[in-house]
């Protein structure tokens, strides 16, 4: 099988992510995409983001009727921070030996791939999988071999979707009252207001 993993905070997911899982879905012949919440982010403090539960259940919300579409529970449930390179191993060594992982990220992700922790081991472990991203140029995987040998081989740069939604945005129509109709699943909207999400103004 042949597996993507797209891991995000996914706060809230919206339909730029299932655009990109889609793309890469029929791109690359995938079995599934399994979209992995993040449980501690390194790079975000824990009050910065809505609670596991919440982005959980709207991913479930947003991929329902899709059954390739599959959530991961592996970082949530994992205390302390998540580092991508332990997610991934510890999902290989879930699956067959002729099963491979593609891990999804954005074209600005790749090109700092190199700095990520245990990035060389990262690779050996998955391919990786970078999808447009608005206000980045297209990387060219052959300059990224110096700072990270083998990335060239490892790499697969999409050509679309280029989706200008972001989470942040998002957040920051629903403390101001606006609608995010087009922005995010219907489903995923009444959510958000059922369970009175961003109306904290640090979120």
């Amino acid at each position: 099988m042949k597996i993507g993993v797209m891991g995000g905070t996914f706060d809230p997911i919206h339909l730029g992510h299932l655009a990109v899982a889609e793309e890469a879905h029929q791109l690359l012949g995938l079995s599934e995409v399994r979209f992995m919440p993040a449980g501690h982010p390194y790079f975000k403090e824990a009050a910065a983001i809505s609670p596991s539960a919440d982005r959980v259940n709207m991913v479930n919300l947003a991929i329902a009727g899709k059954p390739y579409f599959k959530v991961s529970l592996l970082e949530v449930k994992r205390s302390g921070p998540s580092s991508a390179v332990d997610s991934m191993a510890t999902m290989k060594k879930e699956l067959g030996d002729g099963d491979e992982l593609y891990f999804i990220m954005g074209w600005d992700s790749l090109m700092t791939l190199h700095l990520w922790f245990e990035a060389a081991r990262l690779i050996r472990i998955c391919r990786i999988v970078a999808a447009p991203r608005p206000g980045y140029p297209k990387p060219d995987v052959s300059q990224l071999e110096k700072d990270l040998p083998g990335i060239g081989a490892r790499a697969v740069v999409m050509d679309k979707p280029l989706v200008d939604i972001s989470a942040g945005s998002i957040r920051q129509r629903v403390r101001q009252g606006l609608p995010i109709d087009g922005l995010v699943m219907e489903e995923v909207a009444d959510y958000i207001k059922e369970k009175k999400l961003y109306q904290n103004p640090q979120r």
